[in-house]
This record gives structure tokens, sequence and C-alpha cells, in this order.
């Protein structure tokens, strides 16, 4: 008897104290598996799972490569890691970010939909952002079950409000009711879910994200259409892909981002693009400026002219000044 028995979470900003306060309202006998993407900084070692641990009474670790998946275990995503569920096993890969993340919560969500259908149990907690909804949309195209939590009960609100702004999930709510639904989704046949076919393009987004499927533009068309700018991590073209409600923008090498991450993304490159600008115009003046003290006495002509030039750079390079200061909103 099949059940909802493959639930997966992802959460950014405020997950650590949200998933703390999930696992330590389940049951020890819950017979599902659970597979968590909580963002992680990528080079600092995480006691992630010592924490979680200690919340309640379910195993949990972090996953390693190809390890069998066992009900009642709760198996997290290494820091730089995506990880992945094929059927029966986890794989923990170094694929492209997406999102700006790795781990990311996307991949985790699509390949589960990918392996195990209506099986899977996709859940969006707190953070910020938009990571998780395209992998709530795979999900639900498979067959599976959505929740995302109540925007008004979540520590960040906007993974669950962009969640909800692109897809009709199937439960939207607080904390303590998705612990109480879980374990009764965990024992209910999947039977009488809704009839699906996965989407064609899904298996070759699973495997892009494990880095084992080199992408050329045969794939990339059967994926969307060129978006016309380029990848903020790569610099190679975006190509958009439709997923209901939502637009994702994915490069041949496999960075991927939705709308907010994406504009985040962007900020950031318009971020280090003025701080590059400031440095060549303030360090082209710096130089004028020393070239018409040198000359002063002896070609005053000529060091008025490196002065009027020096003058007009440090005016460019005050202007991108003020811009820095007054900020490009940029998100964590």
């Amino acid at each position: 008897m099949a059940t909802h028995d493959i639930v997966t979470i992802g959460a950014s900003a405020g997950g650590i104290e949200t998933l703390r306060r999930l696992l330590s309202m389940l049951p020890a006998d819950l017979p599902a598996a659970i597979m968590v993407v909580q963002h992680l900084h990528p080079h600092t070692p995480s006691s992630l799972d010592q924490i979680l641990a200690r919340a309640g009474t379910l195993p949990v670790q972090f996953a390693q490569d190809h390890q069998r998946i066992e009900p009642g275990h709760v198996y997290l995503a290494p820091p730089d890691n995506h990880l992945l569920v094929e059927p029966a096993r986890l794989r923990v890969v170094r694929g492209p970010r997406e999102n700006r993340h790795r781990p990311a919560v996307d991949p985790l969500f699509r390949s589960a939909a990918w392996a195990y259908g209506p099986r899977v149990v996709g859940i969006v907690l707190s953070g910020t952002l938009d990571d998780g909804a395209s992998g709530l949309w795979a999900v639900r195209s498979c067959g599976g079950t959505t929740i995302v939590q109540d925007p008004a009960d979540a520590l960040h609100a906007e993974m669950p409000t962009s969640a909800l702004m692109t897809l009709n999930v199937d439960h939207c709510l607080p904390l303590g009711e998705i612990a109480v639904l879980l374990p009764k989704l965990a024992r209910q046949e999947v039977n009488g879910r809704r009839p699906v076919t996965p989407p064609e393009a899904l298996g070759l987004e699973v495997a892009v994200a494990t880095r084992e499927h080199d992408t050329d533009v045969e794939d990339m068309r059967k994926l969307g259409k060129p978006a016309g700018f380029t990848c903020p991590t790569c610099k190679g073209s975006l190509w958009e892909l439709n997923e209901g409600e939502l637009s994702v923008f994915r490069c041949h090498i496999g960075h991927a981002f939705a709308p907010d991450s994406l504009q985040a993304a962007q900020a950031e490159e318009v971020e280090v693009a003025l701080e590059s600008a400031l440095r060549a115009l303030e360090e082209q003046g710096a130089a004028a400026r020393r070239l018409g003290d040198r000359l002063d006495e002896k070609v005053p002509a000529l060091a008025a002219r490196y002065d009027a030039q020096a003058a007009g750079l440090e005016d460019q390079a005050a202007v991108i000044r003020k811009l820095l200061r007054r900020g490009i909103k940029l998100h964590d």
C-alpha cells in the first residue's frame, strides 16, 4: 500500500527554529522519511544535525551519497551540496546553484516528485525570496501533496508567500497544524490522488542538477525559450521556463533562478559593477590630481587641464558613491 511517505521540506531564513519546532511535534513512529534543505553557508561546518536531533525523537543526520532511504529518519542536505532523491536512495551532489543557493530547495522537490510522484509531500517553511516555488509546482504536477506554512505564522514570510502567489497549494497551515497533518498523510493511501503524467522536461531538469547530463541548445529548447538576458552566475544565455504561473530562468550550465532570486542576483551584479566603476574613477581622478600637482609650476596650462579632468572624475565618483550609500535592495 503506497502512502505519502516521502516528505520533502525547504526552509531558509528562520528555518532552523522552525524545523526545531516541527520535529519536536512529530511522533517517533512516523512511517515516512523526511528530506530537508535548509539554506546553509557553503564554507562553514554545520551542526544542524545535532541541533535538530535534540529537538525531537526522530533520528537526524546529514545525508550521504547513495544512502538508502529509511522511514522514520530525517536526512539533511550537507553544506555546499544539493540533496536529491532517487528510487530507494539519496544523492548528494555538487550541482549548479539554483536561486543562488547550494543546497537549494527546488532540486530536492523536483527529484522526489520525479522518483515518487503522488507519494511525495512538499513543504515550504519560513524563508526569504522564492526558492521552493518551482519545486512545489513539480510536486503538484506529479500528483504529490503541497503544503505551505501560513505566512502569518512564519518567521520570514517571503518563501511561503511566493509559493502561494504562483501555485494553488493543497494546504496552507500554521506549523502546529502541519505537524498534525503529516502523520495522517504518512498513513493515508495515495489511491484517489489525481492521475498525472509527469512533465516531459522534469526528468531533464533533475539530470541537470546532478551535472551528469551535458545540456545543449536542443535540450534547452525542450525546457523553454530564450529569455534575452544573461545568467548572473556564469554570464551564459538564460532560457525562460513556464511552470504554471511561475517563470523560471535557467542557463545551459544549470544555474536556475525564480523571478525574485533573479532580481536579487542582478542587483548584486549592479552593486559589483558600481563598486568597480567607483574604484576606476577614483584611481583615474587621483592620477590626474598627482599629474596636475607635479606640473603646477612647470606647465601651468597643462596642470590646469589635469585639475579640471580630476574634478570631473571626482564628481562622477561622488554620484556613484551616493547610489551605493542609498543602497540596492539585496536579499540573504
